[in-house]
């Protein structure tokens, strides 16, 4: 696929490798118990908030800093990110995630390690409400994320690092006690891994995948549609830049022509002027 062939795709794959790593490392390095007593929500909340800010803010003009499947797959449904891509984002993310946790664990002491910042149902929250809690959280945070990154309301990934930030912040600050607050596949399935815990591991992938596609279609379709036909979506989808329709041919030829100076009115014939002898 030509999409392939582009250097521009692997830097934006790669950025989605390292940006995952680094979400993985800050975001769970802060989850992690140092002291007796409850975790910090609050440091929590904050930690991958600003983790989310700063990548989008540093990577945001390579690859669109989605560092998460669930917002990869929201642009997917939306049309506005090629499925080649999607694919490449989903294993760059599943990996550098697992680069991560992999760090934090080995330079994090053992006593301190704990379950590595692993997402977990409160004793009262059931697999089917905690899938409920992850879906609305990711809903909201899909929402603000296209609202930011919206290039009709002058979106720009240096603009939308801070409210993205703070909207995964504040889906910390209510879900943390009822889920543990994912919203990432990747960074339930890193810990997971790594303690070989994946009890209720489904609701982490379940829950923000349903919301991210739930926030993608009330964006695109419903409250701020954008007007493409069907072919444009499915060319975005294979990575090809759209065919032109028969408006756009028309506009085109009309600029073209437009742009073309006026021809020059032809020269008037020399005439041969001689002189008898």
């Amino acid at each position: 696929m030509r999409e392939l062939r582009s250097s521009a795709f692997w830097r934006a794959v790669l950025a989605e490798f390292l940006g995952s790593l680094l979400y993985a490392l800050l975001g769970l390095g802060a989850s992690l118990r140092w002291a007796p007593g409850p975790p910090s929500v609050v440091g929590a909340a904050l930690a991958f908030g600003l983790a989310q800010t700063t990548l989008v803010q540093a990577l945001g003009h390579v690859s669109g800093g989605h560092v998460n499947p669930a917002i990869t797959l929201a642009f997917l449904v939306a049309s506005q990110l090629s499925l080649p891509r999607a694919l490449g984002y989903l294993l760059a993310q599943v990996l550098g995630m697992l680069a991560g946790a992999g760090v934090l664990y080995g330079v994090t002491p053992a006593p301190v390690r704990g379950t590595l910042g692993l997402s977990a149902l409160h004793p009262g929250v059931g697999p089917g409400q905690g899938t409920v809690v992850e879906l609305l959280l990711t809903a909201q945070f899909v929402l603000c994320v296209f609202a930011s990154f919206d290039d009709r309301h002058d979106g720009r990934p240096g603009m939308a690092a801070v409210p993205v930030g703070f909207s995964l912040a504040l889906g910390h600050l209510f879900g943390i006690h009822y889920t543990g607050a994912s919203m990432n596949p990747a960074r339930s399935f890193a810990p997971a891994v790594i303690t070989r815990n994946f009890a209720n591991h489904w609701v982490y992938w379940a829950g923000p995948l349903l919301g991210a596609a739930l926030g993608a279609v009330l964006y695109e379709f419903a409250l701020c549609p954008r007007p493409r036909s069907l072919a444009e979506r499915l060319a975005a989808l294979k990575g090809e830049p759209p065919a032109p329709t028969a408006v756009t041919a028309v506009t085109a030829v009309t600029a073209v022509t437009a742009a073309e100076p006026p021809p020059e009115p032809p020269a008037e014939p020399l005439e041969l002027k001689t002189q008898g002898l």
